[in-house]
């Protein structure tokens, strides 16, 4: 039989059958993944066979099919290892919030180089407009103006006031989207919205921490009532990049990208090397000095001995 991953809790599976019928799952105890190496050598959206065991109450996962695409992450229990967070996605959107809590551009663009490396289109979506006052609502515009020139679609939501509920479906309908974010930045309020009905949990923001309480476990595939699936993944309190290449990091910037053939040097990393393109660019208005930070930033930060 074929089936679709709906959720992985690590060692159990839960599967959606060609026959429209969940099963829960685990792997064959000679199942080997020769060219996937990461802490979940299964996940959400992948698809499979698999055949009942004997008892007929439980599934065995038999085979894993090519995938199409999928997004990974370093894994904050294990740094010298990636973890996949979802696979055959249409597209991916990352739900950020100006305030309560706060979602940094660092945070953002990391998600973003993620998703470009993989070919997924990413759309960025502020949530909790309703709380927004005037100095929210500036960085708000000045992000979104950030962010689209470069060819990102932005999106504003509140489920207090309903803005931009109507767009949202719109964009989802009939693809597979994986939802992603912070802990705390409404994700699971979206979620209850888009499937009508109260299956999610939902926390309130840790006074504390400022960076919200896990509410997810695990990723998890729902089917949306008007056609298509959401994968829903837990809250993330960092987004560390992996397997990317310090001198491939630009390409992954598309107003860098255009760019890379101008620097004087084809091994210019755009950071002290003269005549750079890139830098000309950021001088002169046409990149961003918050995207240039981030790249900066992103630079800095990969270890390209961290899965020798």
């Amino acid at each position: 039989m074929n089936g679709i991953v709906y959720k992985s809790t690590g060692s159990w599976y839960v599967l959606k059958g060609d026959d429209g019928q969940f099963y829960n799952a685990r792997l064959k105890g000679k199942f080997k993944l020769d060219e996937i190496t990461s802490t979940n050598p299964i996940a959400v959206g992948d698809a499979c066979e698999f055949e009942m065991e004997a008892d007929q109450q439980t599934a065995v996962i038999t085979a894993l099919k090519s995938r199409t695409n999928y997004v990974n992450r370093v894994s904050p229990a294990n740094r010298r290892m990636h973890h996949i967070v979802a696979s055959n996605v249409d597209q991916s959107i990352l739900i950020a919030t100006i305030k309560d809590p706060k979602t940094s551009m660092g945070f953002i663009d990391r998600f973003l180089v993620t998703c470009e490396a993989f070919h997924i289109p990413a759309i960025i979506l502020f949530n909790k407009s309703d709380i927004y006052k005037e100095k929210e609502k500036k960085i708000f515009l000045e992000r979104k103006e950030i962010y689209e020139k470069i060819g990102y679609k932005v999106l504003l939501t509140s489920i207090t006031d309903g803005t931009g509920l109507e767009e949202l479906a719109g964009l989802l309908r009939d693809k597979v989207t994986l939802l992603s974010g912070h802990s705390g930045v409404g994700k699971s309020s979206l979620i209850n919205h888009l499937l009508g009905d109260e299956n999610i949990r939902t926390s309130e923001v840790s006074n504390w921490s400022g960076k919200g309480m896990h509410t997810t476990t695990f990723a998890e595939m729902y089917d949306l009532p008007g056609g298509g699936q959401i994968i829903d993944t837990p809250g993330m309190r960092e987004f560390a990049i992996a397997d990317i290449p310090k001198n491939e990091l630009s390409h992954y910037f598309p107003e860098m990208r255009f760019l890379l053939n101008k620097c004087q040097y084809n091994d210019c990393m755009h950071i002290n090397e003269p005549s750079c393109a890139i830098k000309d660019a950021v001088i002169h208005g046409k990149i961003s000095e918050e995207r240039y930070a981030s790249y900066f930033t992103i630079l800095d930060s990969i270890n390209e001995h961290q899965w020798d």
